[in-house]
C-alpha cells in the first residue's frame, strides 16, 4: 500500500485537495497526519482534521492519525470517545509513548492501531496479545535531521522479526518536491534514502519482502516522480536521460517502450524491441561517439557489429570504449539507482531531458 502525508499546520485543507486527488489517481491508498495540536488553536485543527477526513472518504483513502493523550485532550476527546474520530473519517491511530497497553488493546478492537516499529519488543507483543489486541500494525518513524535515519541492515533485521510476529510493517520515504520544515532535509525512515528521489526510494522498499506499506513523509513530490509513479502503474520504469544525438527520428525511436531481455545480461540492459525495429526499418547505424561507457550510458550498436546493429542498451557497470558501440545518451544521475530494478522481462522507457 502507498500513502501520502498531509499536515494540518500547512494551511486550509481545501488547498491540499488537488494533491490528494492526484496521488489517489496514481494508486495511493492512504493518508497519514499528525494530531500534535497546539494548545492555543485546537478548534482550527479539529476543523481541519474533520475536513481531511471528508476528503479521505471522498477519494476512498484510509486516514491514520498520529495521536497522543495530550493532543486528544486538546480536541476535547478521551480514549473512550474515539468513535468521534471515526465519524470524522479517521480509520486508524498511530500511538506511542504515554498510551498504556490496556488502552491500545481496547482501541485495537475498534480500529486499526499502529505501534512504533523500532521500540516494539517481544515482551510488548506478548502482553498485547494477552490483552486481546487485534488490529495492530508496526509503523516506523521518519527522521527530519540528517544522519539520524535508521541503519538499513538493522532496519531489515527488525522488519524480519516484525513479520515473523505477524505485523504489517510501514516505513517512510522522503518527498522530492515540497519538503517539510523547519529543516527541509527530507523525511525518510532509512538514512540511505535521504538523498534519493522519491521514486528511487519507493522502488527500494517495494522490492523489500518485509515492508507492506510505503508512505511519503514530506508533503509533496516532484513532477518527474509523479510521471514515474504513473509509468510504474502501467508496468514501466521511466528513465530520464540526456541525448547525445540530434536525429529527431532516432531520438523518437529510442523513446519507445523497451523490454529487458528475459536472459538478463550482467553488464547491460538489452532492449528486446530495438533490434527488431532495426530489421523492420532497414536502418543503417554509422559509427558515432564510440567512447567509454559509464554506468547509465545509453548505447546503440553500429553497423560494425553486424547482426547486432541497432540494439539499444543501458550500461549497468563501467565498460570501455568499443568502436562497434555508439554512446547516444546518458541516464540522469538521480535515476541511476533505478537500473538495478530493471530485471529480465521488465519494461522501461527512456525520456529525453534537454538541459
Amino acid at each position: 500500500m502507498l500513502g501520502i502525508s498531509i499536515y494540518l499546520a500547512d494551511g486550509p485543507i481545501e488547498q491540499q485537495e488537488a494533491y490528494i486527488k492526484k496521488m489517489a489517481a496514481l494508486g495511493f491508498e492512504s493518508i497519514f497526519t499528525s494530531l500534535h495540536i497546539p494548545e492555543d488553536n485546537p478548534e482550527v485543527y479539529g476543523k481541519r482534521l474533520f475536513e481531511l477526513g471528508q476528503l479521505a472518504k471522498k477519494y476512498h483513502l484510509e486516514l491514520v492519525a498520529d495521536v497522543s493523550p495530550v493532543s486528544l485532550q486538546h480536541l476535547g476527546l478521551t480514549w473512550d470517545q474515539v468513535d468521534q474520530l471515526k465519524e470524522w473519517g479517521v480509520t486508524g491511530l498511530r500511538v506511542d509513548y504515554g498510551v498504556s497497553e490496556e488502552i491500545i488493546a481496547k482501541l485495537s478492537r475498534n480500529m486499526k492501531i499502529a505501534l512504533n516499529a523500532s521500540t516494539l519488543s517481544e515482551e510488548n507483543v506478548r502482553r498485547l496479545q494477552g490483552l486481546g489486541a487485534v488490529q495492530l500494525e508496526a509503523w516506523h518513524n521518519f527522521y527530519p535531521r540528517p544522519e539520524t535515519g535508521l541503519d538499513a541492515n538493522e532496519f531489515h533485521e527488525k522488519n524480519k522479526w516484525l513479520k515473523e510476529k505477524g505485523f504489517n510493517v510501514m516505513a517512510f520515504i522522503p518527498g522530492d518536491g515540497k519538503r517539510r520544515g523547519p529543516l527541509h532535509q527530507g523525511l525518510p525512515t532509512v538514512e540511505d534514502h535521504r538523498e534519493l528521489s522519491t521514486f528511487a526510494a519507493f522502488l527500494d522498499f517495494y522490492h523489500d519482502p518485509y515492508i507492506d506499506k510505503i508512505f511519503i513523509g514530506d508533503p509533496g513530490i516532484s513532477l518527474h516522480s509523479e510521471e514515474q509513479f504513473q509509468a510504474f502503474k502501467e508496468g514501466i520504469i521511466l528513465l530520464r536521460a540526456v541525448p547525445f544525438i540530434d536525429d529527431r527520428k532516432l531520438r523518437k525511436r529510442v523513446e519507445m517502450i523497451h523490454t529487458n531481455r528475459p536472459d538478463s545480461a550482467r553488464d547491460v540492459i538489452r532492449s528486446t524491441e530495438s533490434r527488431q525495429m532495426a530489421v523492420i526499418g532497414n536502418y543503417s547505424t554509422q559509427p558515432y561517439n564510440t567512447v567509454t561507457r559509464p554506468v547509465g550510458a545509453i548505447t546503440m550498436d553500429n553497423e560494425r557489429y553486424g547482426r547486432y546493429q541497432g540494439e539499444i542498451q543501458v550500461v549497468k557497470r563501467p565498460l570501455p570504449a568499443d568502436e562497434k558501440v555508439n554512446v547516444i545518451g546518458q541516464v540522469l544521475e538521480v535515476d541511476l539507482p533505478l537500473l538495478r530494478y530493471i530485471k529480465g522481462g521488465i519494461k522501461f522507457k527512456i525520456q529525453w531531458i534537454h538541459q
